[in-house]
């Protein structure tokens, strides 16, 4: 016997899913989505997280879109409706014990229903009947239960539930189960505005998106390493992409003239196109990163996804700037164990400052235009990465234009949004008339822009 067919809503929900997924840049054609239609119809909506998972086979292409999906499915999906009810005035003691208690003995049921007590109870905010809106921040503050580790670690022990626990994994088990009731406390707060708020405007506007979708200048700590650890998938792609345009180059383009006379044995017909065959010559690469604020992050991540792909050119040259330059191409080791280390590394190491911290752009490139001279030649492709911002003093244009008369091809990537360019201490107008400026606010705009411009 089939199982009957999902109601329209449900249909409504799944497309709803879709879009959002789509919003947050997973690709997914129509192909995908008949295929999720006919998993939701198959697999029906008694188990949830079967349907979750049946949802996400069907949808995403990879693991790291989980982190968009499943915060995406819980909206459009929720496990209830509603309030919880509980008709009695929330006691913060009276929940945390009982947090403490589902904490200790790992019950997911209860820690559930304990999140949608802590949201109604204290995430509610706003003067209106019923609050304006439910925070997970506010909620969390209230509750910390971070500060109950100690007293969920003592439970576990004196019931003798830490068998074959040392302290440190046991601690580190209690965290986990913490953050999963702090996630928890998240999906329900989301759950409860986009109830009020509709679900498809919280779906795209309160889910965190996917790291390469993240910008560069508001990526926390964690983000950031995880883009990091991203590196090196990315630059195997990207060297695929490099080699197979290498290898279209390398075919050349017509002789008009040996085609023309090759046509003679035909009656005139050019019926063997004749190429002019290439000789491609690995180019050279050159880096001027501004390692300045929260342009650190961009700057650094850059660096390490153009050290990964080192072998695609002849030479690669980096250089860091505040507002002195130097060089740090030997801080970039290949395969280094400590990536998260490499502005660390930089700052202490490299000499980038003068008499001040703050960014001088025309003051590193005139020191660049003075001391490495060498390194820009006729082979030679520049970017610059940074937000060009000069802390209102001279951009020093004869520079930049002396590397771009030297270089091949000179690039700069532009981490803020291209609105802001020319606003405050911007001199990215002035910049973008001397050399060819590129927003790159994220992993994404960033690997499309280096498949694309990165010399062959």
């Amino acid at each position: 016997m089939s199982a009957p067919a999902p109601v329209t809503g449900v249909a409504d929900r799944l497309t709803g899913l879709v879009g959002a997924l789509r919003s947050h840049g997973v690709r997914i054609g129509t192909g995908e989505t008949v295929d999720a239609a006919e998993a939701l119809e198959a697999l029906g909506l008694a188990d949830r997280e079967l349907l979750r998972e049946g949802l996400a086979a069907t949808l995403l292409h990879s693991t790291g879109q989980r982190r968009v999906f499943d915060p995406v499915f819980d909206v459009y999906f929720p496990r209830r409706v509603g309030a919880p009810g509980t008709g009695a005035p929330a006691d913060r003691d009276d929940l945390r014990n009982r947090l403490a208690e589902a904490l200790a003995a790992d019950d997911r049921a209860a820690l559930d229903r304990l999140a949608a007590e802590a949201v109604d109870g204290f995430g509610g905010y706003g003067a209106s009947p019923g609050s304006d809106g439910w925070s997970s921040y506010q909620t969390l503050d209230r509750i910390r239960p971070q500060t109950l580790l100690a007293r969920v670690r003592d439970t576990v022990r004196n019931r003798g539930g830490a068998t074959g626990f040392t302290d440190r994994l046991l601690e580190d088990e209690i965290r986990r189960r913490i953050e999963d009731f702090r996630r928890r406390v998240a999906t329900e707060a989301r759950r409860r505005v986009a109830e009020r708020r509709g679900r498809d405007e919280i779906a795209r506007r309160a889910v965190a998106p996917t790291a390469d979708r993240v910008d560069f200048l508001f990526a926390g700590r964690d983000r950031l390493a995880e883009l990091r650890r991203a590196v090196q998938p990315l630059a195997r792609k990207l060297a695929t992409r490099l080699a197979a345009r290498r290898r279209r180059a390398s075919r050349g383009s017509i002789d008009l003239r040996r085609t023309l006379r090759g046509s003679l044995s035909t009656g005139g017909v050019p019926m063997r196109p004749v190429l002019r065959r290439r000789r491609p010559v690995r180019p050279e690469l050159v880096l001027l990163c501004d390692v300045s604020g929260s342009v650190s992050g961009f700057s650094d991540f850059t660096m390490l996804l153009v050290q990964a792909l080192h072998e695609q050119f002849s030479k690669v040259r980096v250089f860091a700037f505040v507002n002195r330059i130097d060089e740090v191409t030997g801080l970039l080791v290949p395969g280094a164990a400590d990536p998260d280390g490499l502005g660390a590394r930089i700052r202490a190491e490299a000499t980038l400052t003068g008499w001040h911290g703050s960014s001088d752009y025309g003051v590193a490139f005139g020191e660049f235009a003075e001391r490495y001279t060498d390194a820009v030649g006729s082979r030679t492709t520049v970017f610059v990465l940074g937000d060009a911002r000069t802390n209102m003093s001279d951009p020093n244009l004869p520079a930049v234009r002396g590397v771009r008369e030297r270089a091949r091809r000179v690039y700069w990537l532009n981490p803020e949004p291209r609105s802001q360019w020319g606003t405050g201490d911007s001199a990215a107008p002035e910049y973008a008339e001397v050399v060819e400026m590129h927003e790159c606010r994220n992993v994404h705009q960033l690997s499309t822009l280096i498949a694309r411009l990165l010399p062959i």
